[in-house]
Parts: structure tokens; C-alpha cells; sequence
């Protein structure tokens, strides 16, 4: 295979050209013969192969019988000529396949693709999401705020005064190392979405319609139907001349959309420090027809949110930023449910931990 590299019997600057440019064009011309991918590793082994290549055989044989003076001569034109050999294989190897591979691997796009399974909502979210179009429907907002809220929006500007019961750390988790900051400024994880309710008012004077749906996190036992993490939707309406009669026929819409319009709802007096007068809101069992049965209690109604007219107090703490929420002058309503108990109703789903278990067999029916 190495029968034409020529011998060198004189080292001088004349002789080496000569026999270099002789081995360059013998490898340019061999390069002119690759045609598919089988030539170009013909043509790598020839010149560049370890044992046998020519590259090789050039170099054990010239630089042995060279002179010391003239190695260093030798070496330089032995380096082009590798980049040279180097350089024809690489304008090889990318010249592309041969028509013949292109169409062995060719690929019909006439077939159909490769099907991939598009997701589904999770219940929590699709429900929170029907109970949000219901609302956007009346003309009501997306209202949004942080899960990490300070103590006076989640509590203060809610009318929670210090020392309230729904402060203890039993019930609210809280961020560690804030024992040296005030009371008000003390951060923790929201209890309840009221907080995005205080948010607005003080950025955005009357008339407000919006709806808050959102995490909050609460320090609660894992129990059938308590998590210490769910998902609360409330609402707020502040106008002039709201009256109570505005929130029983807005809510009394919205239970009808969710659950149907022969649900009926009725409403009990109740206790918020945010709302006064409040209330508690029953609807009528949707799995009886209000006859009676095990999962209302064989009572025909079950209690499903808590509703008020906003109390004066929260308007005082919205007007230090927004003054045109004088109680004097406007008043509102606010509400709010747990979209976990209503998905469970809806969904009829009897643990509420196996919307947090990643359970795909659970899952996958609601696909």
C-alpha cells in the first residue's frame, strides 16, 4: 500500500518540497475517488491509519534517516501535510449521504404521527375554575395576592385584634425568626385568601368586584375532610347601597350554577370578626333532594360557606390608603367556601387526601 512514497536520499529544502508535494497531490488525488461513506473510511485507513497508514510509514521512514539538522525542516512539512490529509477527509465526510442512503432512510409523512395523550385538570382546579366562571359571569374579577402574607393584612386590617383565637400558632403557621419585628410585620402563611381583599381596596378605589381563588395553609390535623393545605375561593362586592338582600340573591345564583337550579339555599346567622352582620350558607342536599340521607345527616341541607356584609372596621383600614372607602358612604359584602368540600360534593369523593395523593388510578377518572 506504501510502495509509492518516494525514498529520500537528500535532505536539503529542494528535495523535501519535491517529495512532499509529490505524497500531497498522490492523497488529493485519492480523495477525488470517495464517493459513500465505505471510500471515506478507506481513504482515513490508508493516510491515517496507526499501524499501516501512509502518514505513518512517512514518518518512520523519512525522520529516521534524516539528519539531525534537518528534522526540524522535515517535522514542519510533515505537519502541513497531515492538515492537508486531515482536511480532505473532513470535505469527505461532509459532502452528505449518497442518494442511495437518503432514500433507505427516507420517511413516509403521509403515516400518522406518534399520538401524545393531552393532560386533564385536576379536579381542585377545575372546580376552582367553574366556581370562578360562575362569578366572572356576574362581572367579578381575578383577584391575586402572596400565600406568604404579614400579620396585619392576613389578620389586623381583617379586624383579627391581637390576641384573638385565630392568632394561636396552633392553628397558624408561621415563619420562624420574626420574634424581633412588629406584631403587623411578622410574616406568615396566609390563613385565608382575605388578605388579596385588603390588597385591592387600597389600591383601587369603589366600585370592586372580584373574586379570590387561592392556597392557604392552615396548622389542621390530616383528617377525612381537614388538610393543613386547600384551596378557598372568596369574594368581595363594595358599592353604593349594597344590601344584604344583593348577597343572598348573588350567592343563591352561584349555588344554582354549580349544583344545578333546583338547588335551594338558606342562610343562619353567624360569627366573622371581617363581615356583621353574618352568616352561614345551607343548600339543599343535591344527593337527596333535601329528603334526608347519611351524607347530609338526614337533616336535607348542608352547610357550605360563610357570607357577611363587610364590617365597618375593614372599610377604616382600607381608608387609610383609600379614602373613598368611607363606611359612612359605601358598604359591600364579601364571601367565601372551600373548594375542596365542594369538589368532593361535586365529584363525590369521600377522603380529601386523595386529591394530594398523585394517585393516577384516582386521577385518570377525571380525565
Amino acid at each position: 500500500m506504501n510502495e509509492d512514497i518516494p525514498n529520500l536520499t537528500s535532505f536539503d529544502d529542494d528535495s523535501l518540497n519535491r517529495a512532499f508535494v509529490e505524497v500531497e497531490n498522490q492523497a488529493r488525488t485519492a480523495a477525488t475517488f470517495i464517493s459513500n461513506e465505505a471510500d471515506t473510511e478507506a481513504f482515513r485507513l490508508q493516510w491515517l491509519g496507526r499501524k499501516q497508514g501512509r502518514l505513518t510509514e512517512i514518518s518512520a521512514r523519512w525522520l529516521k534517516a534524516a539528519p539531525p539538522e534537518a528534522k526540524k525542516a522535515l517535522g514542519l512539512r510533515f505537519n502541513a501535510l497531515k492538515v492537508v490529509v486531515e482536511r480532505l477527509l473532513d470535505q469527505a465526510a461532509g459532502a452528505g449521504p449518497t442518494d442511495a442512503a437518503l432514500a433507505a432512510e427516507a420517511i413516509d409523512i403521509t403515516l400518522p404521527g406518534a399520538r401524545r395523550l393531552t393532560g386533564a385538570e385536576h379536579p381542585i382546579t377545575r372546580t376552582l375554575n367553574e366556581i370562578t366562571q360562575v362569578f366572572a359571569a356576574l362581572g367579578y374579577s381575578v383577584g391575586v395576592g402572596p400565600e406568604v402574607e404579614t400579620d396585619f393584612y392576613n389578620f389586623e386590617s381583617m379586624n383579627f385584634p391581637p390576641g384573638h383565637p385565630a392568632r394561636d400558632t396552633q392553628d397558624t403557621l408561621v415563619i420562624s425568626n420574626q420574634e424581633r419585628r412588629p406584631l403587623r410585620d411578622r410574616l406568615l402563611l396566609r390563613t385565608h385568601t382575605s388578605p388579596v381583599q385588603m390588597r385591592t381596596m387600597e389600591t383601587q378605589p369603589p366600585p370592586v368586584r372580584i373574586i379570590i381563588p387561592g392556597k392557604v395553609h392552615r396548622n389542621d390535623a390530616q383528617d377525612a375532610t381537614h388538610s393543613p393545605i386547600f384551596h378557598q375561593v372568596e369574594g368581595l362586592c363594595v358599592d353604593n347601597n349594597i344590601t344584604f338582600s344583593d348577597l343572598k340573591g348573588t350567592l343563591d345564583h352561584a349555588m344554582k350554577a354549580l349544583f344545578g337550579s333546583s338547588v335551594k339555599t338558606r342562610f343562619f346567622p353567624s360569627f366573622f370578626p371581617f363581615t356583621e352582620p353574618s352568616a352561614d350558607v345551607q343548600i339543599s342536599c343535591i344527593f337527596c333532594g333535601g329528603k334526608g340521607c347519611r351524607k347530609c345527616k338526614n337533616s336535607g341541607w348542608i352547610e357550605l360557606l360563610g357570607c357577611g356584609l363587610v364590617d365597618p372596621a375593614v372599610f377604616a383600614f382600607a381608608a387609610e390608603k383609600q379614602p373613598a372607602y368611607d363606611p359612612k358612604k359605601i358598604s359591600g359584602f364579601a364571601f367565601g367556601m372551600g373548594v375542596e368540600r365542594i369538589a368532593m360534593m361535586k365529584y363525590g369523593v369521600s377522603e380529601i387526601g386523595q386529591f394530594y395523593a398523585g394517585d393516577m388510578r384516582f386521577l385518570n377518572q377525571f380525565a
